[in-house]
């Protein structure tokens, strides 16, 4: 059955859940161009702007198993959107403050300025692949969803103290083998400080 409007949101994002490409489809048509328009007003850049847009859609399809009817979609697509832009904005600031400090004499900095940020974000996303199930899940609802301990424990009906020793091990894991290829600091700073 074709989706022609958004008349029966909850119906698309029933569909959706299920893998439904069209619905999919309809909810993308109905909001990239108002999350452009969001995007574009906080990072004043058309190419990151729409870098953000595929990335949330990117997420929002990866995650659809995890939709539910009751969901009000446009906000928790603004809400995923915002997150990933405060992101953007942290990784900036944290590695302007890095490479224009003075502090890093220890460090070659040229091999620093030269390191793509896609591969690193790359590398850790295969760290938190190597996570057990639920450590990886709690995991990404926290550093890559921005949920709170409270929201993770509520939607996975577990307690607040499971979700801070979940993130707590994960984060040494992935701090650790960070470690060993020297570049704990940088990506830290990229994807962890909250």
């Amino acid at each position: 059955m074709p989706f022609k409007t958004l008349e029966n949101e909850a119906l698309l994002v029933h569909n959706l859940s299920k893998g439904n490409i069209l619905a999919f489809n309809t909810l993308y048509r109905e909001y990239s161009g108002r999350l452009y328009r969001f995007a574009v007003g906080y990072l004043k850049s058309d190419t990151e702007a729409e870098e953000i847009v595929q990335e949330v859609f990117t997420t929002i399809w990866e995650k659809r198993g995890d939709l539910k009817e009751s969901l009000s979609f446009k906000s928790f697509l603004f809400t995923v959107a915002f997150n990933m832009i405060r992101k953007h904005f942290r990784t900036k600031a944290y590695l302007a403050e890095y490479f224009n400090s003075e502090s890093s004499e220890d460090s070659d900095l040229r091999t620093y300025e030269n390191v793509n940020y896609d591969s690193l974000y790359q590398y850790v996303n295969e760290l938190v692949d190597k996570l057990p199930k639920r450590r990886r899940e709690i995991f990404i609802k926290s550093r890559f969803e921005g949920l709170t301990i409270k929201e993770i424990a509520d939607d996975m009906r577990i307690s607040h103290k499971t979700v801070e020793n979940q993130l707590s091990d994960a984060l040494k894991f992935i701090r650790s083998a960070l470690d060993k290829e020297k570049l704990s600091l940088v990506l830290f700073f990229m994807l962890f400080i909250s």
